[in-house]
């Protein structure tokens, strides 16, 4: 994989003399680069029989290299190790996130749904294109030829597909080409495909942000303020001048840190320890963990900020009011770090023609070009983006600040600019200044008649905004109501009668952003607990308790009701072994379902966890193999936090700072995990982020199970000791 401009691309095509290059138009139309100048390029296909998808979405491991280029494999009857791959540049009229809207960015597990039917269409007209062309440099009918492997035939006359790409480029384009019919799939469902990014990771050709490194370039590491709001009010750097390779210091335009220039990152690292910086907070955060779940807890004792569902409150508080049995639980849920493994990075280098190129794993090149305009000053044509593949991201590359954009801008800003500047962050600096999932405290009550029915569920939210103030709250945010603060409790795969959801917003500590999962990363815990209480107040199997609640008249209801009961299936619900407990959840987020069943033990009062079985309805699944991977990733990300991390302030500074005291999930951690896929023949849905919602309550519920406790406090480690 290399990066690449779009102008780049187009120039090399039409260097080479013959190449056909597809995409569409920003109108949408299907084209060619020789017949429109305003192309989408999503495939091309060189004189030598080149074949290269362009991907749009960034590759961080969630896989969307190796799904893209499955879409053009199947629709030019190609082996998908035959097709090359590249990032796509930085064009959000072009290539436009058709979910986020006017923006080029990678989130949401939005990656193959918004783009199955593009780089399938794309794939089907260069077949029907270089079909045509050997049909008429043969004279024969088109209907007689073939494509596969590469190679154009009708028994007789043989063309390799390098051969046609010179005429087929002079073709019309069709405006509806014939897509493959699923009968005629290979590729696609294919659970034999690998993945196309990990030989080049595996063998060390990937090229991360980190491995960034330009002639005469400055590194750049900083000195950030440790509470939100506070900023710099003088600093002395005569004792990092004494640091072989530093270069000089300043503060950054926005107060919020020293920015310290070396030639290498360690001398960047050790100048900027050696920095004495007086700091003003005046303006600062200063609550500690414990003051904001206080503050958290006063918002559910007064009425909520907004009715989340618009239900009638009163109605749903007599029903419960008047139930034969009322359940009542409250759930707290800490700040947590993304962490994704590859520090953050990202490096400018000055273009002779005045402009810049971004060197960065970018989850949202327009982001890139949007900050590039209001500190230097520069119009998205003088923005290049170089996409690099991404060590992970979870989110943690896009947020409403675009903090380490803004940072590494600010600060070439502050240089003459006539030379590359890097920006690296430790560790520590992710850890104790990422922009973390919110912290959150849920109320709920539940009332039961006397057969076990639901009869109302009170459900009372705190937790800070994610979306208010960012780029996407027209999208988000309606009636005051941010989406992400309550998405999962009301407007998931349940028909649960009587429901009400207050709302209220909490006062930022720190800074927040979505998080893998985003909103559902907590609400489904919640859920999915007192479902479980609920069935359990019922006497009744939490499995036909939640199916009583699944409308199978509804497509929310048949889909999660058929992944709950083949996880239940597959891992032997009802039948488990002396010494071993199950826990069930299932959830549907980014509009996926996915059921989850754990099995854990209790050697020594110990929780080990055995094995956790999932089953997913993510429609087509375009490749099984990757989607395992997604979901397998998903679920350990999901417990792993869950287990034993939070990110806790004092006087408003992150306590935290690696992973020592922030620990990510140890293989060791869960015994095994299997992923059964339910056939489908539905479009493709989010696959990224789903698997993490339900995991850590169908441990809780476990939990729950084999030791009668009910964990409503996260991290799960405060009150349990596990086993790895």
């Amino acid at each position: 994989m290399t990066g690449l401009t779009r102008r780049s691309f187009l120039q090399t095509a039409a260097a080479s003399g013959a190449a056909l290059t597809l995409g569409f138009t920003p109108k949408g139309a299907l084209a060619q680069a020789a017949q429109s100048r305003q192309l989408t390029p999503f495939l091309s296909i060189d004189s030598d029989g080149n074949v290269t998808a362009i991907v749009k979405h960034l590759e961080g491991g969630q896989g969307p290299a190796t799904g893209l280029s499955t879409l053009i494999a199947e629709e030019l009857n190609m082996k998908l190790t035959d097709i090359r791959f590249e990032m796509a540049p930085a064009n959000a009229a072009l290539y436009n996130n058709l979910l986020f809207g006017p923006v080029q960015a990678t989130g949401g597990s939005s990656a193959m749904a918004n783009s199955f039917l593009q780089y399938r269409t794309a794939g089907a007209a260069a077949r029907q294109m270089l079909i045509a062309a050997a049909a008429q440099k043969w004279s024969v009918a088109p209907e007689s030829l073939s494509l596969k492997d590469g190679v154009v035939s009708d028994g007789e006359n043989f063309a390799r597909i390098g051969e046609l790409v010179g005429d087929a480029a002079r073709m019309e384009v069709p405006a509806e080409p014939r897509l493959k019919d699923p009968s005629e799939w290979t590729q696609i469902g294919n659970p034999q495909r690998a993945r196309r990014d990990s030989h080049d990771k595996i063998n060390g050709k990937a090229r991360f942000g980190m491995d960034v490194h330009l002639d005469d370039m400055l590194v750049v590491a900083i000195r950030r303020t440790p509470r939100m709001g506070g900023i710099v009010a003088s600093f002395d750097d005569s004792e990092a001048k004494a640091v072989k390779g530093f270069d000089h210091a300043a503060v950054l335009p926005n107060g919020a840190g020293v920015a310290v220039y070396a030639k290498n990152t360690w001398a960047a690292f050790q100048a900027r320890d050696a920095l004495t910086v007086e700091w003003d907070f005046s303006k600062a955060e200063g609550r500690s963990s414990e003051e904001i779940r206080a503050d958290l807890a006063a918002m559910l004792d007064a009425e909520p900020q907004y009715n989340g569902n618009k239900a009638d409150r009163a109605a749903v508080e007599a029903a419960i009011e008047g139930a034969a049995q009322t359940i009542s639980r409250e759930f707290y849920f800490p700040l947590l770090s993304h962490s994704p493994m590859e520090p953050i990075n990202a490096t400018i280098e000055p273009l002779p023609n005045g402009g810049i190129r971004y060197h960065d794993g970018a989850q949202g090149p327009t982001v890139n070009q949007m900050v590039a305009g209001e500190i230097l000053g520069l119009t998205p044509d003088q923005v290049e983006v170089k996409s690099l593949y991404a060590g992970g991201f979870f989110g943690r590359r896009l947020n409403a600040g675009a903090d380490y954009l803004v940072e590494l801008t600010m600060a070439y800003a502050l240089t003459d600019q006539s030379r590359p500047v890097k920006l690296v962050w430790s560790r520590e600096d992710d850890v104790t200044g990422g922009w973390y999932r919110p912290q959150a405290l849920h109320r709920v009550r539940v009332g039961l008649d006397e057969a076990g029915k639901i009869l109302g569920w009170e459900h009372r939210v705190a937790t800070p905004s994610i979306f208010k103030g960012s780029p996407f709250e027209a999208a988000v945010v309606h009636d005051g109501i941010d989406a992400a603060s309550i998405e999962g409790i009301h407007d998931g795969a349940y028909s649960i009668p009587g429901m009400a959801v207050g709302l209220t917003d909490a006062k930022k500590a720190t800074t927040v952003n979505w998080w893998r999962s985003v909103g559902h990363s907590h609400t489904a815990y919640v859920m999915e607990v007192m479902m479980d209480l609920a069935a359990e107040a019922s006497g009744i199997d939490p499995v036909e308790f939640r199916l009583a609640y699944l409308d199978e008249e509804t497509e929310d209801g048949r889909r999660a009701a058929q992944v709950l009961r083949l996880a239940a299936e597959k891992a032997g619900w009802g039948q488990v072994a002396e010494g071993r407990a199950l826990g069930v959840a299932v959830h549907k987020s980014f509009n996926t379902y996915i059921a989850e069943v754990c099995e854990i033990s209790t050697p020594d009062d110990m929780v080990k966890i055995e094995k956790v079985t999932a089953a997913v309805d993510c429609g087509i699944a375009v490749n099984p193999d990757v989607i395992k991977a997604q979901v397998e990733g998903a679920i350990g990300w999901g417990i792993g936090h869950a287990m034993r991390d939070e990110i806790t302030l004092e006087e408003g500074a992150v306590v935290q700072s690696n992973f020592p005291d922030y620990e990510p999930l140890r293989i060791a951690d869960i015994g095994a995990i299997e992923v059964h896929i339910v056939p489908s023949d539905l479009p493709p849905t989010g696959i990224g982020e789903p698997g993490t919602p339900p995991a850590a309550p169908a441990l809780a519920n476990a939990i729950a199970r084999a030791t009668g406790q009910r964990i409503t406090q996260l991290p799960m480690s405060a009150t349990t000791d596990f086993y790895s």
